[in-house]
Order: structure tokens, then C-alpha cells, then sequence
């Protein structure tokens, strides 16, 4: 039986290789796939998934109106599909997060989730949130503070002057001039939002 897996982090992790990792594994072997980018990170990418290495494939871009279990049914009666592959889940809903679980429970089609857990806030995002709740195999992709050697869990937002911020609207496309990865140590001594 098909499962849904949740690769999770924060930036930085290496999500988007790892993901364009597994889709060469499945074609080097002849198998068909589907990757799907969410419409919110596509002025970034170009309706492709980019890793920050250089390594990229072209993703179906995936918006809020979109029924992902259609989508996919439709293509794998055409052509057999052997694996979904999600790149920036935190920004589905949680009605497609539903519909991925109904891909690998109904159509058979392992689902691989790649995402950050919580935003800039320490909240979690609505896509996360579900797929903490529901994937079948959770996996943290792992990666380091940038102000000490622990493992990053946190991410914090910064203003054009570098400064931190803590209030906004949950999503803002950015790199790392926009955003840190920090443990919860610094995260609170930055942020004060854990007080």
C-alpha cells in the first residue's frame, strides 16, 4: 500500500535536493512522476523546482482551486504514475492535503512532501499542520543554527535593514536575505515569542 511521507525542516535543509534526488531515482529506472510546485513559489522558480545547488525539473503548478486526486487520477489513466513528489507543501490547504492522502490510499501512488514545519512565527503552516496529522512516515531533514551547533527547528524573518521581524502576513517569499535558521534557544532570545 502507497503512503504519504512529510520531509520536513527549516530552510536551508537541503528539501528541493532531496526531493529532485528521489525524482532521478524513480525515472533512472524508467518510472513516471509527477512533481507539483505551489503557485506561491512560483515567481521564485519559474513554474520549475530549483534546488540552491543548481539542480532543477520543470513541476505542475499547483493552485488553491486545483483537485490534486483529479489531477493526478486523470494523468495515471494515461500514463501509469509511479510517484508524486510535492515540493513547498506548508502551502497547501488542508483540503489537498486530503486529496494527497486520497492519491496514495486510493490510487496506490506514494506521496513525497517536502516542506518547513512552522513560519516565522513558531506557528505552524496550514499544509504542515495536516500532513503532521495524517502522513504515514515523518522525516526531519536536518540543519544547523547559524548562531551555534545545535539543530536548527526555527526560522526568523528579517526587514530589508536586517532587523528582526514578528509580525506580517505568514507568507513572504524569501532567501536568506529574508530569512535565518536558528534552534529555539536563539529563536526566543531573537524573537521573544516563546516568553
Amino acid at each position: 500500500m502507497a503512503k504519504v511521507h512529510f520531509f520536513y525542516s527549516t530552510m536551508n535543509a537541503g528539501k528541493s535536493t532531496a526531493l529532485l534526488q528521489s525524482n532521478h531515482n524513480y525515472q533512472e529506472t524508467g518510472m513516471h512522476t509527477i512533481l507539483f510546485i505551489p503557485k506561491e513559489d512560483v515567481s521564485k522558480n519559474s513554474g520549475s523546482i530549483k534546488s540552491r545547488i543548481g539542480l532543477k525539473a520543470p513541476a505542475v503548478v499547483l493552485d488553491k482551486k486545483m483537485n490534486l486526486f483529479n489531477f493526478v487520477k486523470d494523468k495515471d489513466a494515461v500514463q501509469k504514475i509511479d510517484a508524486v513528489l510535492i515540493d513547498e507543501v506548508q502551502f497547501l490547504n488542508k483540503k489537498q492535503v486530503n486529496e494527497v492522502c486520497k492519491v496514495a490510499d486510493l490510487l496506490d501512488i506514494p506521496v513525497m512532501c517536502y516542506g518547513i514545519r512552522t513560519d516565522f512565527r513558531g506557528e505552524l503552516f496550514e499544509g504542515s499542520s495536516s500532513l503532521l496529522a495524517l502522513a504515514d512516515k515523518l522525516e526531519e531533514l536536518k540543519t544547523i543554527c547559524t548562531e551555534c551547533n545545535r539543530k536548527a527547528t526555527m526560522v526568523i524573518r528579517l526587514d530589508k535593514d536586517s532587523k528582526v521581524v514578528t509580525s506580517g502576513k505568514q507568507i513572504l517569499i524569501g532567501g536568506n536575505e529574508t530569512y535565518k535558521v536558528l534552534c529555539r534557544k536563539h529563536f526566543n532570545e531573537m524573537t521573544k515569542l516563546l516568553d
